[in-house]
């Protein structure tokens, strides 16, 4: 099966799983993995950051590094489709006890206008902004980077009116591979940040958060009330390091195979691609087609092709390492057989 459900569903490498068999262990909880020790230490100065945190995933990694930033009653600010907000579970108001302010935004980028005129101080009336918030990239936008000089302007605005600042850096390293900008670049601009290993960098499990040791330390307390307080999860943080140190520079083929994917599906109807893909997502447009997604995603099905079938005109596709030139290829025969048999 060509699997474009996500670029979570990677399986580990053959290297990975030697690292994970080969992995030093301890407890974690005790601080004394040295295979996760040696991950964090090397994340945090991969970012600029002065430590970092290894957590099972990145809805604990939002979750942790809000947590640190704020207290109950609290007020963050992001982008109306942002991750945490509709994908998450709740869990910014379940576990932390925030009031989300969604912002609409343009290609999931809100700007420092918008949001200087909204942050506020707490009052009687009123929850106090304690975090800003933005994503890079953006998910429901399509992958879309957060440009480095917006997210400065935004950064210096919200520090100045005294809230901190998060990155939902999930895809932070398709953002790098996307402009050459390096991803500590916007680490720089926030207060915490976290990224996932088992995205686009393709570990089967594992994110990790990076922040000030200050931070970091009562992050590892908002972990364990979160159930996160892991043991000898070496064996996990060693596929994470191998990711990290060879999944990067990589994912530039993923957003090849993203254009030449988008650029085939044009080739069937001009407007079959919502805008040209940044990245490693292609936001295919069935209105043309006059078919609903979950019809096109069971078609695909029986012609080999996995990927999300929701209802609606739209369908993510997402290309990843387990998804060369020679699957695109063939993707492109299937969506052919299948939606140029509705266009009549």
């Amino acid at each position: 099966m060509i699997d474009l459900r996500s670029d979570t569903v990677t399986r580990p490498t053959p290297e990975m799983r030697r690292a994970m068999a080969d992995a030093e262990v301890g407890d974690d909880v005790f601080g004394d993995d040295p295979t996760v020790n040696s991950l964090q230490e090397h994340v945090a100065d991969l970012l600029g950051k002065e430590a970092a945190l290894f957590v099972p995933t990145g809805s604990m990694g939002n979750q942790v590094c809000l947590g640190v930033l704020s207290r109950p009653g609290d007020e963050v600010i992001c982008e109306s489709r942002a991750h945490f907000l509709h994908y998450e579970g709740g869990s910014v108001a379940t576990n932390l006890g925030l009031v989300t302010r969604p912002v609409p935004g343009t290609d999931g980028v809100i700007t420092a206008d918008q949001v200087g005129l909204l942050i506020r101080q707490r009052s009687e009336h009123n929850p106090g902004t304690a975090v800003v918030a933005m994503e890079n990239t953006h998910n429901s936008a399509g992958g879309k980077v957060f440009p480095l000089e917006a997210a400065r302007s935004l950064s210096e605005v919200s520090h100045a009116a005294g809230a901190s600042v998060h990155i939902d850096g999930a895809r932070i390293f398709n953002a790098q591979a996307a402009t050459g900008t390096p991803a500590r670049e916007w680490a720089a601009l926030a207060d915490t940040i976290t990224f996932c290993f088992s995205k686009g960098l393709g570990a089967p499990i594992g994110s990790i958060v990076s922040s000030t040791a200050e931070r970091i330390e009562e992050g590892r307390y908002v972990r364990k009330r979160l159930g996160g307080g892991m043991r000898q999860v070496g064996v996990i943080a060693a596929a994470a390091r191998v990711a990290v140190d060879t999944g990067i520079e990589r994912l530039v083929e993923d957003h090849e195979n993203a254009r030449i994917l988008a650029t085939g599906l044009r080739q069937l109807h001009e407007d079959a691609v919502v805008e040209e893909p940044q990245t490693n997502m292609v936001f295919l447009n069935l209105a043309p087609f006059a078919v609903d997604a979950s019809e096109v995603a069971e078609r695909l099905l029986s012609e080999g092709v996995l990927t999300l079938g929701f209802p609606g005109a739209t369908m993510r596709l997402v290309t990843h390492r387990d998804v060369d030139r020679s699957d695109v290829d063939t993707a492109l025969l299937a969506f052919k057989r299948v939606l140029r048999r509705d266009e009549t």
